[in-house]
């Protein structure tokens, strides 16, 4: 049956003198209060029961309140102690630093052939920068990759020639 609007403000009036009428309110078809008495006595044994339930539900809240505790801490321990991977950039970087230390060091003491193969070192220093910056916004970029290991090689090329020429390693 569709109730149209009609039919609904009908119903709806109808249940409204209902309410506002008590006399016209059904009565129970038996009498209620044998069955809420008998509810309020035997009401201690079911609270034992409930209580018992509380507490065991409370235990597993307890149990797993612990476990999901472990479970994070034992993540957190696992991924703080995780050896980070290094980007190839650094790694890169950190190597060429080392071998660009040690032969600095190791022709300290000796006379440079040029006067101004520091600035082209300096202006290999830049380039190198740059290359680095690039990197950032595309760490995988393999031909940016290939210019800075060439970047690099020129460097320590430039402080061997400038330190060692070729006739000296005959």
């Amino acid at each position: 049956m569709k109730m149209t609007k009609s039919n609904f403000d009908e119903f709806l009036a109808k249940g409204l003198e209902q309410k506002n009428n008590p006399e016209q309110m059904p009565e129970p078809q038996k009498s209620l209060w044998p069955g809420v008495e008998k509810a309020i006595n035997s009401a201690p044994h079911s609270s034992i029961d409930s209580e018992s339930r509380v507490t065991r539900s409370g235990a597993w809240r307890n149990f797993s309140a612990i476990a999901a505790s472990t479970l994070i801490g034992m993540c957190a321990v696992y991924f703080s102690m995780k050896p980070s991977e290094q980007n190839p950039v650094v790694q890169m970087s950190a190597y060429f630093e080392q071998q660009k230390q040690t032969l600095l060091v190791q022709y300290g003491s000796q006379p440079a052939l040029t006067n101004d193969w520091q600035v082209q070192l300096q202006e290999l220093e830049q380039a190198e920068q740059a290359i680095k910056t690039a990197l950032e916004n595309d760490p995988e970029n393999a031909a940016l990759l290939q210019m800075l290991a060439q970047v690099y090689q020129q460097q320590l090329d430039l402080i061997n020639r400038v330190h060692q020429p070729r006739w000296q390693q005959i």
